[in-house]
């Protein structure tokens, strides 16, 4: 498979899927919802959304679903809680303003969720995460 054509399939879904996302965390916020509460409202919605898009639209994978998923919750779960963490040491500590940590955490995450997905959880031999 092309990495290009990959990286533009995950691009795409992931630009749609953000994009909604990021105004549905920027509606939420407005009604009065907590920017980490939201947060984690929009990203559950992501991994459940964007799953099944990127296995079979991006890396094109016919393996089993259930190591994938586990190893793709995984991914997003890291993720998560790097999020979560950004917030409170930018946003509670810092200072700085939710919105625009939210969308740099977006690009962020996507970076390292693409190489993750690539490599790792859609790869046709993944790596072991323990030495044996």
């Amino acid at each position: 498979m092309s990495a290009l054509r990959e990286l533009v399939s995950f691009g795409m879904i992931g630009i749609v899927s953000n994009a909604a996302l990021y105004l549905v965390y920027l509606v939420m916020t407005g009604l009065g919802v907590g920017a980490k509460t939201a947060m984690t409202a929009v990203f559950a919605l992501g991994v459940l959304g964007t799953y099944l898009f990127n296995r079979r639209l991006t890396f094109r994978h016919e393996g089993a679903v259930g190591p994938t998923a586990a190893r793709y919750a995984g991914v997003y779960l890291l993720a998560y809680v790097a999020n979560v963490a950004a917030l409170a040491l930018l946003v509670d500590r810092g200072g700085l303003p939710h919105q625009f940590v939210m969308l740099g955490l977006i690009v962020a995450t996507a970076v390292l969720v693409f190489a993750l997905q690539k490599f790792w959880v859609f790869a046709a031999k993944p790596a072991a995460v323990w030495p044996r």
